[in-house]
């Protein structure tokens, strides 16, 4: 099917603050309401992390966490609170490095800096975790637009990262539902003819930075973007980020290679 890639517009979705345990469709729903947009059939919606990960009850109180030594080694290492470290190293899979006020995770298979922990946009005191399955999170989302809008939508879960030599944050995909998230390019032809042999479309990730301009990193209140006309098929099922292992990453399996050749050389 041709799809038509001339008309994608964005809208944001202003809230009001979501608490810990706060009912996000029922947030949402007044956020379309108060914006007068309402879902339609082939919208895709984009939502950040942070607010659904505080909808799920996942802000810890530091002042209830006691580091361990671990923790109290590497928050030394990174300049990071030992508290927060000690979160970390619960949520994370590896510690592989870090710069100061940042260690450098895999967490959920992806390099993540802190674990994905955020204390911005988090009361004093307090910081978010990672929704605990952003897939599933995704999935029963849009199984409720769907029941309470009768639409057919996609769903997108979305964080922002760093990408390596570059400033600044992009997004990416944590979990979606109802959409391709890594489109297939290989066998599709270039301007010149030449076909392409290796290329994948990062669907989600790409949506997910073109909503954070909307949505914004600060006080916006804007935790929800409603993207229309964008060239996606809409698909009944939920597919998984496909991620690349250790080896196949280009970043990562040369620098750690190179890293060990250095050390062994020393």
């Amino acid at each position: 099917m041709e799809l038509n890639r001339s008309n994608m517009q964005m809208f944001g979705i202003k809230t009001s603050i979501i608490k810990s345990g706060d009912n996000i469709l029922k947030v949402l729903d007044t956020g379309f309401k108060n914006t007068g947009i309402i879902p339609e059939d082939g919208d895709i919606l984009i939502l950040a992390e942070s607010a659904v990960a505080t909808a799920e009850c996942r802000m810890v109180k530091l002042s209830d966490v006691k580091p361990g030594e671990t923790a109290k080694v590497f928050a030394q290492n990174y300049k990071l609170d030992p508290r927060e470290m000690e979160i970390i190293l619960q949520e994370c899979d590896e510690v592989i490095g870090g710069v100061p006020g940042a260690a450098l995770t895999i967490t959920k298979g992806n390099l993540s800096p802190n674990a994905g922990i955020d204390s911005s946009n988090a009361p004093d005191g307090y910081v978010i975790l990672l929704p605990e399955d952003a897939q599933k999170s995704a999935e029963s989302i849009r199984t409720d637009i769907k029941k309470q809008y009768s639409c057919n939508i996609g769903v997108i879960i979305g964080d922002s990262r760093t990408q390596p030599m570059r400033l600044g944050c992009v997004g990416i995909a944590l979990g979606t539902s109802g959409i391709i998230p890594v489109e297939d390019a290989r066998g599709s032809q270039d301007l010149y003819g030449k076909p392409l042999n290796i290329t994948h479309k990062a669907t989600a990730d790409n949506l997910v930075s073109a909503a954070q301009v909307l949505m914004g990193e600060a006080g916006e209140c804007i935790p929800a973007i409603l993207i229309r006309g964008a060239p996606i098929n809409i698909v009944n099922e939920s597919i998984e980020m496909r991620l690349f292992s250790r080896d196949e990453c280009m970043y990562y399996s040369n620098i750690s290679r190179n890293h060990n050749s250095l050390s062994k050389s020393q």
